[in-house]
Parts: structure tokens; sequence; C-alpha cells
């Protein structure tokens, strides 16, 4: 992975995101930010083709985004909802633009897709000066499980179909806590792959990159319906606040 980039998930995966991820329902959280939006704007970090964004601009949400991905944004341009959103084409984690927001979000285990530690502190960092006094930052993102792994590896047959096979092939580093994964889509006419690397964080660590921002958890969430967040919960929805 040693030519992975910020833009390399997107740029690869963008043509066909909508159709994979088609079962990603985005009415719950759409639901839930929009009590968080007021009269906006609000921010959401890598904006990809607009799945959660284009439901918030249709509630009337003054929506901009960031994203390293010129074919994601393409693909959200090409949305009659999407063509006039502010889009700043960049690294999520320098938070590169002017004003302040009511509210700023990152869906789906994006933040993980930040590489270091220090990228994911100093994006908290940002957040925290672009955030309106009152603002939130919320974000979805899985619990870690190393169980999950089995001698820092795992192979997953994701969809067998007549004509095609989706598979994930992840490899772990808990030093780190980077997973380099590949998806593959087999067919009789060759192999596609769609690479992705991650950092994770469990929730705690996140609790205390906030802090190290001036910021504080809210409140936290086994999901966007607000399910308990419990021992047993494998992802969270978490709001963060300035501690002031």
């Amino acid at each position: 992975m040693n030519k992975y980039e910020a833009a390399t998930y997107g740029d690869r995966i963008a043509n066909v995101y909508d159709d994979w991820y088609e079962r990603l329902d985005p009415e719950a959280a759409v639901e839930f930010l929009a009590r968080f939006a007021e009269s906006g704007p609000v921010l959401e970090l890598g904006i990809g083709s607009g799945r959660v964004a284009i439901p918030l601009l249709e509630r009337g949400v003054e929506v901009w985004g960031i994203d390293a991905s010129k074919e994601m944004v393409a693909r959200l341009r090409s949305k009659p909802q999407g063509a006039g959103v502010p889009v700043t084409i960049g690294n999520f984690a320098d938070v590169n633009v002017d004003g302040k927001f009511s509210l700023i979000f990152v869906m789906f285990n994006t933040f993980f897709k930040l590489p270091t530690q220090d990228d994911q502190v100093r994006c908290f960092q940002k957040i925290a000066g672009r955030l309106d006094e009152g603002g939130a930052f919320v974000i979805e993102a899985f619990v870690p499980d190393l169980n999950r792994f089995d001698r820092s590896q795992r192979v997953d047959c994701d969809k067998i179909e007549q004509n095609r096979v989706m598979m994930t092939a992840s490899r772990h580093d808990p030093v780190r806590q980077c997973v380099d994964s590949q998806h593959l889509v087999v067919t009789e006419e060759g192999v596609k792959l769609y690479p992705i690397c991650i950092r994770y964080a469990w929730p705690a660590e996140l609790n205390l990159m906030a802090q190290l921002a001036g910021m504080k958890l809210r409140e936290r969430w086994g999901g966007w319906r607000k399910e308990p967040s419990t021992s047993s919960s494998t992802a969270h929805v978490s709001v963060y606040e300035h501690a002031g």
C-alpha cells in the first residue's frame, strides 16, 4: 500500500459506490443530524457522492463538503441536487474551509481513513476552530473488534452470484491500529481491486482526542435511532461539543 493516498479509495470506488452501499438507508442518520443543523450551514467531512448530504439538502439544510477524491465529487456533481454544493478538494484532516458551522459530521467510518493518530488529533483540533458556539461534531464509526482477525489476517466472502464473487482480504497491524484491505470483484473477465486503508480508534481514544481539542462528549449512541451504547455495541454515533 506504499502508493495509497487520501484520494485512492474514492477514485477507485466512485463508479460503484452508490450501487454497493444502496442498502445503507440514510433516513435515520438524516433525522438525527437535522436536529443539530439548526440554521446551518453544516459541513460533511468526506462528502463523497452525497449519500447523506443530498437528503439533508432536500430538507432545506445548507451543506458544504470536503473530499480528497475528485472522482467521488464528480459523482455528487452528476446528481441534480448536488451540482451546487460547495466542496473543497483536499485532505479533510485540515478542515480547509472558511467560516463557522452549526454541525460538522463524518459518516460510515470515514474518520478512520485518516492514516495516523496525529492526523486524527489534528482533525479534531481543526473542527473545534470551525464549530459555532453550541455547535456539534458528529462521528459514526465502528467499535474495534480484534477477534475478527486470525494471525492478523481476515478473508471474507461478501457475495456470491452466478457470474461474480465479491471478497475482502485484510491485514491487521495492531501496533499502528491499522487495517489494509482489498475489496476484490472476481468475474470471468478478471479481477478488479478496490483498496482501502484505515487507522481505527477506540471510543475512549476519540474522547481523548476531543479533550485535546478543547471539546467533550455530549452523547453517544449505538446507532442513528438512539439505540443504547453498550459493551456489546458494534458501532457508535458520538456527538462532541466545545468543552467551555
